[in-house]
């Protein structure tokens, strides 16, 4: 057998040992919500509640199970909450070239994802949202914001990636966003990236606290490891950087109430590097700083982000 045959038989193996992972994954977690056809690209949503309009935008290697282990329905006795996955993760579609930003067509924006997210939301007839965004879901927050901020009643960043940050994100990311990376290093960690390994990636997000019981499944990491969200993922953060930058210019110009929530010990989005500077950027906002909190304050002190978003709503007259 020629050396080209056997990566040829290893390859087939590979991609077909992920797609039963894959399978298997989609078939545990299938969608909870609605998949609303936008312009052909599937966007997956579930409302929760009434109430003012609360949206929530899930952060990196995510799904709106984040949000819906406990905090949403914690919401949505007196809120309507709009919970979306963005693209290329949980449930909705990458989009097609009507929502694709001139910056890098192989990555979505923060502000190309808040187009197609806004698209879906005036299709459930929301108005004058609150938006909160954790982690990366934050930087879609600010864009959203950005792109309606005369239909925006305000903002709730928590643990926000909203600020261009020293060096890089490391080699994985690096690897897992390029095509030779897309197409040889994804498909081993789909398929055969240990249980170990997942309790471990978990522990160091919510460290210095631990996840809650009942977490992980909860929240179905096998998801996450599908082979087109790993893609998507890494090309989204990979890519991140420079948007911030653009977006931190126009920062100063947000003048609906903005909420920043983040943790002191968070090392994964450090509070000095993001929302501290944040808080200068944008007029009026306010900053809860939640000592000896990591990433994960959502979960970790949920009280504190359900106080900011009440502020906000009380700011924004709701």
């Amino acid at each position: 057998m020629t050396t080209t045959l056997l990566v040829l038989v290893f390859a087939t193996v590979l991609q077909g040992c992920a797609r039963i992972r894959e399978n298997r994954a989609e078939a545990a977690y299938p969608p909870t919500g609605q998949l609303l056809d936008i312009e052909g690209t599937d966007v997956h949503v579930k409302v929760m509640g009434d109430g003012p309009d609360l949206v929530m935008i899930h952060g990196a290697s995510g799904s709106m199970r984040d949000f819906t282990f406990a905090f949403a329905e914690r919401m949505s006795d007196r809120y309507r909450v709009i919970l979306m996955d963005r693209p290329g993760l949980g449930w909705t579609e990458r989009p097609g070239n009507a929502y694709e930003g001139a910056w890098n067509a192989r990555s979505e924006s923060p502000r190309v994802q808040a187009r197609l997210l806004q698209a879906a939301a005036d299709r459930l007839g929301v108005t004058d949202p609150i938006v909160l965004g954790h982690s990366y879901g934050g930087a879609v927050a600010l864009a959203w914001g950005l792109e309606r901020p005369d239909d925006t009643a305000a903002l709730v960043l928590v643990s926000a990636a909203s600020n261009p940050w020293p060096g890089d994100l490391g080699l994985l990311y690096k690897v897992n966003s390029s095509p030779a990376g897309g197409a040889l290093v994804i498909p081993v960690i789909t398929a055969f990236v240990p249980e170990p390994v997942i309790r471990s990636t978990l522990s160091s997000i919510f460290a210095p606290q631990s996840a809650p019981d009942g977490y992980l499944d909860h929240f179905g990491p096998d998801m996450t490891l599908r082979r087109s969200a790993m893609r998507a993922n890494a090309q989204q953060v990979n890519s991140l950087r420079p948007h911030v930058v653009e977006m931190s210019a126009h920062y100063p110009s947000l003048r609906m109430p903005t909420e920043i929530v983040h943790g002191t010990a968070d090392t994964i989005v450090p509070i000095d590097i993001h929302s501290e500077p944040l808080a200068r950027q944008i007029p009026g906002a306010n900053l809860t700083r939640l000592e000896g909190i990591g990433h994960m304050p959502h979960h970790v002190d949920p009280q504190a982000v359900a106080a900011a978003v009440d502020r906000a709503a009380r700011r924004a007259g709701l």
